[in-house]
């Protein structure tokens, strides 16, 4: 009790502000944070983003409001009728004197035991290494054929097929049908699984369902769906819930996709990006033969300037032998014209070396009967025969007597 409290007396009066603070914080004071299940009603959310609505079972009902501060963490909106867990405090709203509970945090009915049970389940199947990364097998970038693992009246399956379709129309598609949801349902997942393994006719597997409440995606956090996951050697892409949903199956996949949608493009080129990769090729591939021609070209060109043609060789051989011609016959009369001026000095110096011309000065050289020149008159005696020869004409004459 309060000390406000404890000064009350049955003849002290107090105002109504005061015995509803008084109210409220007793009831503070008294109840610690803890948690309360019950029914959603009358469920309403305010401009200012706060929550109010009631939780009831029964027997009773209690007011509650959440505040934006603490349902901004909340992953759904609660709805009318929906069981729920909320872990709050007990106070009192003093302006109208209601007694509420203070929302911290709400989450569905049961999902404590759920919760424990996925951690409990994951971390088990972890520590066997199910989850590695070793162990993913990569997907293929352009499978041949896709299967799918889900049911085949679901809008996820639905939803699946137009993204294949618009992606890449001409990859065919097997589908593994299969209830996703009710009881037995895992086990007729994993049946699905394995039978896409044992036939082996598609290059990737999707397994996939929309998205739901945890329970409704439970049947995907079932080990015998973990294991037949782990079990298939072909590709798996798990795309199960929506993108803040995690299951079993996302962790034991080759690969998670965010949603059913995702996965479909996962598994799929895109036929509009190949187009246009085509596209962007075949104008690369246009310019470098454009750029090849061009060079080939130059270099023909340049080749061409350098290739003469037998008439114009021909030509060119002419004019060089008429050159050639030329630069010999200036030799020749160069050489024709020394060796002229040659023979004329040489000339003029025989002339001047001739006997003859010394004889017409009146003067004769003697020769003995065989021919030689005599210079002396040692080489004559008496009685000898000799030639005497004039600058016109000679004579015969006998040697009478020699002089020394």
């Amino acid at each position: 009790m309060t000390d406000f409290a404890a000064n009350l007396t049955p003849t002290k009066v107090i105002t109504v502000s005061e015995l509803n603070r008084m109210a409220r914080n007793m009831l503070e004071q008294s109840f610690p944070l803890f948690w309360v299940s019950g029914e959603v009603s009358n469920f309403t959310r305010a401009a200012s983003g706060h929550w109010y609505f009631s939780l009831k079972d029964a027997g009773a009902q209690v007011r509650c409001v959440m505040f934006k501060g603490r349902n901004s963490y909340v992953d759904f909106m609660p709805r009318e009728g929906d069981k729920v867990e909320a872990r709050c405090t007990v106070t009192l709203y003093e302006a109208r004197g209601d007694f509420q509970l203070t929302v911290e945090f709400v989450q569905r009915a049961g999902l404590g035991a759920l919760f424990e049970a996925f951690e409990k389940l994951k971390n088990k199947l972890a520590l066997e290494g199910l989850f590695d990364e070793s162990g993913k097998q990569a997907i293929p970038k352009h499978p041949k054929q896709i299967g799918i693992v889900t049911s085949a009246d679901a809008a996820a399956l639905r939803d699946v097929l137009t993204t294949l379709r618009r992606r890449m129309p001409n990859i065919p598609v097997v589908i593994y049908p299969t209830p996703v949801q009710g009881k037995g349902a895992a086990q007729l997942i994993a049946n699905a699984i394995n039978t896409a393994n044992e036939r082996a006719e598609c290059d990737v597997l999707i397994i996939c369902r929309g998205g739901g409440s945890i329970e409704d995606l439970w049947q995907f956090n079932e080990e015998i769906v973990a294991r037949a996951i782990a079990h298939c050697t072909i590709p798996t892409v798990s795309g199960v819930g929506h993108e803040t949903d995690f299951t079993i199956c996302d962790f034991v996949a080759d690969m998670r996709a965010a949603t059913p949608t995702a996965a479909a493009e996962l598994v799929t080129p895109s036929r509009d990006a190949l187009l246009n990769s085509l596209k962007q090729l075949k104008l690369q591939l246009a310019r470098n033969i454009q750029f090849s021609l061009n060079q080939r070209a130059q270099s023909l060109d340049y080749l061409a300037r350098r290739l003469k043609s037998p008439s114009q060789q021909i030509d060119q051989q002419k004019m060089q032998l008429s050159q050639m011609a030329y630069r010999l016959q200036t030799y020749i009369d160069q050489q024709l014209k020394t060796k002229q001026q040659n023979l004329l000095r040489l000339g003029q110096n025989l002339q001047h070396l001739n006997p003859q011309a010394v004889l017409t000065r009146g003067y004769a050289f003697v020769q003995n009967s065989s021919g030689t020149i005599i210079s002396s008159s040692s080489q004559l005696k008496s009685n000898d025969e000799v030639k005497l020869t004039f600058g016109a004409g000679s004579a015969d004459a006998v040697i009478s007597k020699t002089n020394k």
